[in-house]
């Protein structure tokens, strides 16, 4: 039986276990991806471990959330990642250089090899046949100083793709549409590999498109072919010796198989609230909306930038919408400048950036970026199919190669500490006996921007812990933080996929630093368990999801042993001492993960051992070179 391409991806940096799914693997890392948000922890806990010198041969440390210095706090945030990026063997994209996964795909990628990000849509790169994964920061920091990253083998799921796209349908409807099926935990702890007929017709852009938001679905990753479009992408890069070709035997075998046929998709929306409430978008079309925005994470490429300015050329945008585009990196900008498109958008009326956009309060629809563009020309949600027949979208012979963001390494200077860079806190112990009122009481698909919200005045304080942690669910209950530093310690209660969205770290470490010492849901986002873990926090999933239903905020839980509990793999026995009701919880763990969750996190384990034994786990086994 022939291997996936998946397959052949992992078992080829396999560094720990076996590639058998439901079992925990360890995979070498080839490159890593931090950003100025997740990424900052991730430094500085990499001091914390004490090593001395970056080993993946590619690391990169982005600016991209918070671009702008309005403050010595941000300031101090990209003074601190410039020179510890220096000092240690990482290349540093400035502010302005663009998103981290679309810059990394158009300068960095290299099919066959494995990246880890501290950006949850790091999986984006899959759209080279890279293995492409969105990480906690404290993994990602593992992985910089040559530790595996430990997963649990996720089942391998071939969408088999036919058809083509009908005019006005692009790869975002194909994601959506997928979400719409799906929903957003329809791909929890599985990879995604495209394949089949369709395939060949999407251009690298559109792979790109589907790949970054397989994180909306829940996905550890989605992997395409390194094929002639990717040779075609990288030749147009000016990187025609990085691609080789990647792909599954023509007989491999795959846990299971979603169809898709491409031509019976139509233009859709998600309406807002959820990427998953997706519908035609004939039922939302007359919606009256003010802001339009196509590209910055998802939709920045040159193949979006360029469908909008053919829905732009020779008309005006409507007089009562902004709209503004984002391209995703400074190589599509000044490409866009070069091939006159940027005339184009600016004379119908839109402003033209790269940064990232909302507040709060927005009502968000999710949407392709032909149909934003022609909404923006109306006034309203429109179908574009009203606009006649699509322009053919023309790829420029050669990208513009922009090197001017990038600043490499050079091994010296002084790392640059302003008052705004905190040392990393401390978890403590799993107790045997866990006795805290319940802080919170929530619902299900609670994201990480729930529990640490973004926004220009929270991100300032990615390095700073005690003054991040005030801004803890302050979006969801304001009395919280204080509610929590009152009680000690605490237990959040939570429902289905607790956790979901970014990779944020700091949603982990914030609340554990206020005293959360548990959280107990119906299931968990991936990133965000392996992050509690990593911290010190108990991941506990109810063995009856209805307990739930009996559970206030401020009652007070009595957990009793749980340490022993966890270290023998059994439930944990739980006593509500208002109510009297009991019942049990599961916090399944591998031996590695049981450690570490049992010292505090991966800091506490690594302090607490021999210094002839410091470090976080790793193998001697080493992994075989990336695919030829």
């Amino acid at each position: 039986m022939g291997r996936s391409l998946t397959h052949k991806l992992i078992e080829s940096h396999l560094a720990a276990g076996k590639a058998v799914v439901g079992e925990e693997i360890g995979l070498g890392v080839d490159q890593v991806l931090l950003t100025d948000t997740n990424g900052i922890q991730s430094w500085l806990q990499f001091e914390a471990l004490g090593f001395q010198r970056v080993v993946p041969a590619r690391a990169v440390t982005y600016i991209d959330h918070n671009v702008y210095q309005v403050d010595s706090r941000n300031t101090d945030d990209h003074r601190y990642l410039q020179s510890v990026s220096r000092k240690y063997g990482a290349l540093f994209s400035k502010p302005g250089n663009g998103i981290c996964h679309q810059v990394h795909m158009e300068s960095f990628s290299i099919p066959g090899q494995t990246l880890l990000g501290t950006d949850s849509h790091t999986p984006l790169c899959g759209a080279a046949g890279m293995l492409a994964i969105g990480a906690g920061g404290l993994d990602v920091a593992v992985a910089m100083g040559g530790g595996p990253y430990f997963l649990t083998m996720p089942p391998v799921v071939r969408v088999w793709l036919t058809g083509r796209l009908a005019p006005w349908v692009t790869a975002k409807d194909v994601i959506l549409e997928l979400l719409r099926r799906l929903t957003v935990r329809g791909g929890t702890g599985k990879i995604f590999e495209y394949g089949g007929p369709g395939l060949a017709p999407l251009l690298a852009a559109q792979r790109m498109t589907i790949a970054n938001m397989g994180a909306e679905l829940g996905l550890t990753t989605s992997v395409f072919p390194s094929d002639e479009v990717t040779r075609s992408f990288f030749t147009r890069l000016g990187r025609p010796d990085d691609w080789r070709p990647a792909a599954p035997d023509a007989d491999a075998a795959y846990d299971d198989q979603i169809e898709l046929d491409l031509s019976a998709i139509g233009p859709l929306v998600a309406l807002p609230g959820s990427p998953d409430r997706v519908v035609p978008v004939e039922e939302v079309a007359g919606t009256v909306i003010e802001q339009v925005a196509v590209g910055s994470c998802t939709n920045g490429s040159w193949h979006d930038m360029a469908s909008v300015a053919d829905v732009l050329r020779g008309r005006r945008v409507h007089p009562s919408i902004s709209f503004v585009l984002f391209p995703g990196s400074h190589r599509i900008l000044e490409t866009m400048a070069r091939e006159g498109l940027l005339a184009d958008v600016l004379a119908a009326g839109a402003l033209v950036f790269p940064g990232r956009s909302g507040v709060k309060g927005d009502e968000v629809y999710l949407c392709s970026s032909v149909v934003a563009a022609a909404s923006a020309l109306t006034g309203v949600i429109t179908d574009p199919r009203t606009l006649g027949a699509p322009a053919p979208v023309r790829l420029p012979t050669q990208f513009a190669a922009s090197t001017a963001g990038v600043v490499p390494p050079d091994g010296g200077g002084e790392i640059v500490r302003g008052p705004n860079i905190k040392p990393v806190p401390l978890g403590e112990p799993v107790a045997e006996t866990l006795e805290a009122s319940v802080l919170l009481k929530l619902g299900d698909k609670v994201s990480t921007d729930d529990i640490s919200p973004a926004g220009a005045a929270a991100l300032m304080f990615r390095s700073n812990i005690p003054a991040i942690a005030e801004f803890s669910f302050k979006y969801v209950d304001p009395e919280f933080v204080a509610r929590a530093r009152a009680a000690g310690s605490g237990i959040i209660v939570g429902g289905e996929t607790y956790g979901q969205g970014s990779s944020r770290e700091v949603a982990a470490i914030a609340p554990m630093a206020l005293g959360v010492r548990a959280v107990l849901a119906k299931s968990f986002a991936r990133i965000h368990r392996s992050n509690l873990i990593n911290w010190g926090v108990v991941p506990l999933v109810f063995d009856d999801p209805a307990a739930a239903d009996g559970i206030e905020r401020d009652d007070r839980l009595r957990l009793d042993g749980l340490r022993t509990a966890l270290t023998a793999g059994g439930r944990v026995p739980i006593e509500n001492t208002r109510s009297g009701a009991r019942f049990t919880a599961s916090c399944v763990l591998t031996p590695r993960e049981r450690d570490i969750l049992l010292a505090g996190g991966i800091l506490a384990h690594t302090r607490s051992r021999p210094a002839s034994e410091a470090g976080p786990p790793r193998s001697d086994a080493g992994w075989r070179s990336p695919l030829p």
